[in-house]
């Protein structure tokens, strides 16, 4: 079971420096964000949280890129990293890489040995991390980390293409696909093979001296296929048959929203019958803002939203304005399944220090109604610049955790933690409320956690299962019975945070995992 402590952190962390809240809105589709509190965590874990992951034993996996001198926290027991490929240090004795234990807010450090900035992440369905590529001596690397008290990265030299600024996303079957990188117009799989399928797709969308098309949006379909969107098109593909189902319409206005015109891009919450599924796509910069930005110059970033039902027979995109432009924003998928926005500036774009204008407020985007660190230098900047490198480690507490909220909030019983389910089964969830329930007012969901980085959470899923139905079976004690997805391709293999909604106050989540049988072998 996730501690309050833990589901702070969680959700603060899935997306660099996660904010929370819930509310309600009507036409004013997304709302300032401002209420809860910060909190800091550990002041200075050393690292630059680039690259973030939540794994099951309640860790965050953080790590940053070699190559440009020491961090600030030491690899233990004397112990240095020899590599004679390093672009700054040959032997460095520095962690560039941590495990963040939520529940006892502490960290250890681990062993990175090539550079890994800038890659891709997926979780296995073991529960295990896989991170692929990197720069430099990294580049064709692909590492595991398996989540124990004392395990560290275990490293292997087998992707068949450079991988930096790629995306990764598992798929019905257990496998990962891994999609494009700088220079790299391809894709492939993991577990590895010798086969590099080449996806012309990223040739087309590729702005020469922009890119715009680096960490495409990715989102696995209701029907298998993938929706990939990339500078400011998308199409829906079938990876089995490296075949192009059906393409998108340009997204209105034609403005980048991939890398280095980061924006953002979220896959709506999917219920069990998985008959439609719906994208969000917000922010980015205007198409020339990169240049620009060298120059010194730094464009407004869009304030537009887009939202398009990938699975309509003439799908179109609908646009809304948001309250401020941002680039460099982080989305992610919150328990009730509002949008919380977060992170970027409101002028310039990616690359280093090629930004200005920070956005400091949350925003909440209601779709039904219609953090660690920080370092934007090429190395560890902590003075005579305007936005020094921040090694803090800060969590935000949502209203919705506020103590006034303890009599509606649900404690789950049933399942518990790490319980197995199974796909299409009836679950029977069983929870307590000390206060008076309001029975239809009961919702379940479960949320895939991400591999966060550069503006974009990789494999974030939320299933909606229903609700609705509870029972009181004893004091204060409830259940609700809903059905799990119906298959790997709404809910891929693997472990996810079960949480019930009672009156828009989420419990504390609880892991569950799902399996298919050709999943786990992988």
């Amino acid at each position: 079971m996730i501690t309050t402590r833990a589901m702070n952190v969680i959700l603060s962390l899935l997306v660099w420096q996660l904010l929370c809240m819930a509310g309600k809105s009507h036409r004013n589709l997304a709302r300032a964000a401002t209420l809860g509190e910060w909190k800091q965590l550990p002041e200075n874990i050393g690292v630059s949280a680039m690259h973030m992951q939540l794994l099951y034993n309640d860790r965050v996996i953080i790590f940053d890129r070699t190559d440009f001198g020491p961090s600030n926290l030491s690899l233990p027991n004397g112990v240095c990293r020899y590599n004679p490929d390093d672009l700054a240090l040959k032997v460095d004795c520095t962690a560039h890489s941590l495990e963040y234990d939520v529940k006892a807010n502490s960290f250890r450090p681990l062993m990175v040995q090539t550079y890994r900035f800038c890659s891709s992440g997926s979780v296995l369905a073991d529960g295990r991390l896989l991170q692929t590529g990197g720069f430099n001596d990294g580049e064709k690397k692909y590492r595991v980390f398996r989540p124990c008290a004392d395990c560290d990265w275990q490293e292997f030299d087998r992707l068949n293409a450079p991988r930096w600024y790629a995306t990764n996303h598992i798929l019905p079957d257990g496998r990962i696909i891994v999609i494009g990188g700088r220079r790299s117009f391809n894709y492939e799989f993991y577990p590895t093979s010798k086969t590099l399928i080449d996806f012309p797709v990223l040739v087309q969308t590729n702005d020469p001296g922009e890119e715009n098309n680096l960490y495409p949006f990715v989102h696995l379909n209701v029907d298998g296929n993938l929706f990939i969107f990339a500078n400011n098109r998308a199409i829906l593909f079938d990876y089995n048959k490296n075949s192009i189902v059906r393409m998108y319409p340009q997204i209105p206005g034609g403005d980048p929203r991939n890398y280095a015109s980061s924006g953002s891009s979220v896959l709506l919450p999917l219920s069990t019958d998985g008959t439609e599924a719906e994208v969000l796509v917000f922010g980015g910069a205007p198409r020339g803002s990169y240049a620009q930005a060298s120059k010194g110059v730094f464009v407004t970033a869009l304030s537009t939203c887009g939202r398009i039902k990938i699975t309509d027979a003439s799908p179109q995109w609908l646009m809304e304005n948001m309250p401020t432009p941002r680039v460099m924003n982080d989305m992610t998928l919150l328990p009730d399944g509002n949008v919380l926005i977060v992170n970027g500036a409101s002028r310039g774009t990616s690359g280093h220090e090629r930004a200005t204008n920070l956005v400091l407020s949350p925003v909440i985007y209601f779709p039904d109604k219609a953090v660690g660190g920080s370092n934007p230098h090429e190395g560890y900047v902590f003075s005579g610049v305007d936005f020094p490198t921040d090694l803090t480690l800060e969590a935000f507490s949502p209203a919705y955790l506020h103590t006034e909220f303890d009599s509606i909030r649900p404690t789950i019983v049933l399942p518990t933690a790490h319980a197995s389910v199974n796909y299409g089964e009836i679950l029977r969830v069983q929870y307590t409320i000390s206060g008076t329930l309001s029975s239809r007012e009961v919702s379940v969901t479960m949320v895939s956690p991400s591999f966060a980085t550069h503006s974009y959470s990789m494999n974030q899923r939320l299933l909606q299962l229903g609700g609705g139905n509870s029972i009181k079976v004893g004091t204060s004690t409830y259940t609700t019975e809903v059905r799990t997805p119906k298959s790997s391709i709404l809910a891929p293999s693997g472990y996810y945070i079960l949480y019930v909604i009672h009156q828009g106050i989420p419990s504390v989540g609880t892991w569950v995992h799902i399996s298919s049988k050709q999943s786990a072998e992988w």
